[in-house]
């Protein structure tokens, strides 16, 4: 990939857009078509309830599935400024391309949430906050914070072992997995605390809503959890090989081939 910030950042922009538009968009199709269908029974809701989840899930699994596989290869599918941090504090990212990724994938929200809250009625909106993470009952900010600290760390150790890896199935499987990964996070995490795992899945909603109850649980947990998942992948499994050793046959130490010990 070359460097060209506008190309690359428009298709951060088109992914983040997505994510949020289809993402939250889901919570508010499926709440403005289940509304008349639980008809108050908490029976009804507790399997529509379910069903929500589900769908709910695999919405944002399945949007950034397709999104990483269809621009991967441009910008690399990131659409979420915690995982553009991994990148630049491993040094895969240049910090000014990352200024530009941060700008165009808040932008990115912030333009699909408007688009959501003028096609859905106030009461479908408000009963959704516009899709915004939000803590489930019994659910502490503390608790709130970790959970999506760790459900960003599986998201970018999946990324960094599958994309950036050089070892990796960046061309077969890398969207695939990460797809299944906030598939499998949401319906964990769901619940619990929204499931964000994206400052920007957080910041659109939030911003257009204007609801900015305990937000910052969905900044400082997917931003530590992402750079811990980077850096961790980083040092374990990226950092590059010592030189092999040069010896005579009889020490033990196999005689490599000229130019492998140049390890740069």
């Amino acid at each position: 990939m070359d460097y060209a910030p506008l190309r690359r950042g428009f298709a951060e922009f088109v992914g983040t857009f997505a994510l949020i538009f289809v993402g939250a968009g889901s919570i508010l199709t499926l709440t403005k078509l289940l509304e008349p269908a639980t008809n108050g029974s908490a029976q009804a809701s507790g399997v529509y309830g379910s069903l929500t989840l589900v769908s709910v899930a695999l919405a944002h699994g399945l949007v950034i599935a397709v999104m990483a596989s269809a621009v991967g290869h441009i910008s690399g599918g990131h659409f979420n400024p915690a995982v553009t941090l991994g990148f630049v504090i491993t040094r895969r990212l240049a910090p000014s391309l990352a200024l530009v990724y941060w700008s165009v994938q808040f932008l990115g929200a912030t333009a699909a949430a408007l688009l959501l809250r003028w096609f859905f009625s106030a009461s479908v909106r408000g009963a959704t906050n516009l899709g915004a993470p939000a803590l489930g009952s019994g659910i502490s900010v503390w608790q709130g914070v970790v959970i999506e600290g760790i459900l960003t760390f599986f998201l970018v150790w999946v990324i960094f072992a599958t994309a950036a890896d050089p070892g990796g199935a960046f061309k077969s499987i890398a969207g695939l997995a990460i797809g299944l990964t906030i598939t499998f996070d949401v319906l964990m995490g769901g619940p619990l605390t929204g499931a964000a795992m994206n400052p920007a899945r957080a910041f659109g909603p939030e911003l257009v809503s204007r609801d900015w109850s305990n937000a910052w649980i969905w900044y400082v947990g997917p931003f530590v959890g992402g750079a811990v998942a980077a850096l961790a992948y980083e040092w374990l499994y990226l950092r590059p090989p010592a030189p092999l050793p040069v010896g005579p046959p009889e020490t033990g130490v196999i005689e490599p081939r000229p130019g492998d010990t140049a390890v740069s």
